[in-house]
């Protein structure tokens, strides 16, 4: 950040529980940085990853496979952000939910006690839109808590 805000005011100790969305892009690990800085040595940094319930194109393997690969892929992506955290001596908490993205990460900080979400401002999916991804929009507009949205 340019002009570093979380010096202002004392928000930093107000932030002891962040939730990082997760969707393997560069983006999101840029995320995970993100929330290792905010937390600082004291706060605790949790990855999300929301696997979509049903996939987005038919598939042809049984619902139990693809959930079980997406899972996994959730696990390596996980992995990738441990290799950040491991560099800033950060241990990360870890979740994968089934659902819908764009409603179920700020349902889930909302109703886990985070202080604060970080978000990608573009993740995976091919379409682009001009200031923010569909996710990043959604979450912020559901969200609680603060969002801090990572270019």
């Amino acid at each position: 950040m340019g002009t570093d805000l979380l010096q202002y005011g004392g928000i930093l100790e107000l932030i002891s529980n962040i939730l990082v969305a997760v969707d393997g892009s560069k983006n999101s690990l840029r995320c995970v940085q993100e929330a290792i800085r905010i937390a600082g040595d004291k706060g605790k940094v949790t990855l999300l990853h929301v696997v979509s319930k049903l996939p987005d194109i038919p598939i042809d393997e049984p619902l139990a496979e693809y959930r079980e690969r997406m899972i996994n892929q959730g696990k390596a992506y996980f992995a990738e952000a441990r290799k950040i955290a491991y560099k800033g001596r950060k241990e990360l908490g870890e979740e994968i939910l089934f659902g819908v993205p764009r409603n179920d990460i700020a349902y889930f900080a909302n109703h886990q006690g985070y202080d604060l979400i970080v978000v990608g401002r573009r993740g995976r999916t091919s379409a682009r839109e001009r200031f923010l991804g569909s996710v990043s929009s959604a979450t912020i507009l559901k969200s609680k808590i603060p969002v801090v949205v990572v270019k």
